[in-house]
């Protein structure tokens, strides 16, 4: 099976003594550079599945079906295995378990199912957990709703910023007890909390976003990490170039003039025009150029 060959491509990432960074992905073209760069992994954040499909801040509006198909969308366009971040399942153990099955048959490499109350509560300003037995559960629905068992699942907790790192341990602890793949923390500030859940746990361990004292490889390596997220700026700056552009255009500059476009030999490779041109001579009886 051609997903099965991607999500085994990150469970070795995960088995290895390593830490990569994994290239944010939300649609076609970022996978399919990603993919030429070189990348061994794809993140496709909640954050930017907002920002892609609804053009939305990360409130927590983007429906499983919506995310599911924008991940189908990539897994059509590149090879490369993604982890999404699949939120709080979108709603209870019931739609967890729907969750992993929606993204197993989109073709994700593995997925994170989070502790964070969502949507946020009436009257709540500040992030919530669900309580600790409800997070177990939410993680066993994730098991059991996989189909193909070389899908990655992993237990996200956000704990470390929201109540203590003692907090973030046991959680941790009870989702590896529970039976997920990897462990995802957010909110790790510190050498001593990343020690502290390191300690705690046997898992591979996945670090999304940290201050610059634990952004050095061999040291995260040791700590267990595999894969450490560098946050999304592939998205700015694609919506920094677009604004650029539109407002130069909509200021009187020629097309011509424009500065920092792709090019042709660019757009020619993202979009595999050569394949196409190819498929197109063989079944659509074109002469080939």
């Amino acid at each position: 099976m051609a997903f099965r060959s991607r999500r085994e491509k990150l469970r070795s990432i995960l088995s290895a003594d390593t830490c990569v960074h994994p290239g944010s992905v939300y649609d076609a073209i970022s996978i399919r550079i990603a993919e030429d760069l070189g990348f061994p992994l794809g993140m496709f954040g909640g954050s930017v599945a907002s920002l892609a499909v609804l053009g939305d801040p990360d409130v927590t509006l983007i429906t499983l079906t919506e995310l599911a198909e924008q991940m189908r969308r990539m897994s059509r366009a590149s090879a490369l295995p993604v982890l999404v971040d699949a939120d709080h399942g979108y709603g209870n153990a019931l739609n967890v378990r729907r969750t992993v099955q929606e993204l197993e048959t989109s073709g994700a490499a593995g997925l994170t199912i989070e502790d964070t109350l969502l949507p946020a509560a009436f009257g709540e300003t500040k992030a919530q957990l669900i309580s600790l037995e409800e997070g177990v559960g939410k993680m066993e629905a994730a098991l059991g709703g996989r189909s193909d068992p070389s899908l990655v699942i992993m237990g996200r907790t956000g704990a470390a910023a929201i109540t203590s790192i003692e907090d973030a341990v046991r959680r941790a602890q009870a989702y590896e007890a529970a039976g997920v793949d990897a462990l995802f923390f957010t909110g790790i500030k510190s050498r001593a909390e990343l020690e502290a859940v390191s300690t705690a746990t046997r898992l591979p361990i996945v670090l999304g976003g940290a201050p610059e004292e634990l952004n050095e490889p061999d040291y995260l390596a040791s700590q267990r990490v595999r894969v450490a997220l560098q946050g999304h700026a592939p998205i700015a700056a694609t919506t920094q170039a677009v604004y650029e552009t539109q407002k130069a255009l909509r200021e009187g500059m020629a097309p011509k003039s424009l500065k920092g476009l792709a090019s042709s030999e660019l757009m020619a490779r993202v979009t595999r025009e050569a394949a196409v041109k190819a498929r197109s001579s063989d079944l659509l009886g074109w002469k080939k150029t």
